[in-house]
């Protein structure tokens, strides 16, 4: 197996594909991880990270949908969302550039 940091690092960064393209940042990080898990070091356990976040914030946007209607409760989660969407994968790819173990607060763990 190989280290490549930077490749983790694109990974984690991957997933504000999303801001452009909508679906992306879901596809992306799924086939890095799917290809490279064998390969590369550490990758197995950043992919899954990356995969539960993702899996666990659209389960959040799920959960907010019928809050909006509780006193606009589903907007502050919006809110708080659309703010750890971004910054928890820019947090990530820093700590995979510095060769430390992924953590993304929150996340349910399914894979």
């Amino acid at each position: 197996m190989q280290e490549n940091r930077q490749l983790l690092a694109l990974t984690h960064l991957s997933q504000l594909l999303d801001l452009v393209t909508g679906i992306c940042g879901f596809i992306v990080p799924l086939i890095l991880w799917v290809v490279k898990k064998d390969e590369v070091q550490g990758m197995d356990e950043h992919g899954k990270a990356i995969l539960n976040f993702r899996i666990t914030m659209f389960l959040y946007v799920l959960l907010c949908i019928p809050l909006i209607l509780f006193f606009g409760l589903g907007l502050i989660g919006f809110v708080v969302l659309g703010i750890s969407y971004i910054i928890y994968p820019v947090i990530n790819a820093i700590k995979a550039s510095n060769n430390e173990e992924p953590n993304y607060p929150f996340s349910i763990t399914f894979l």
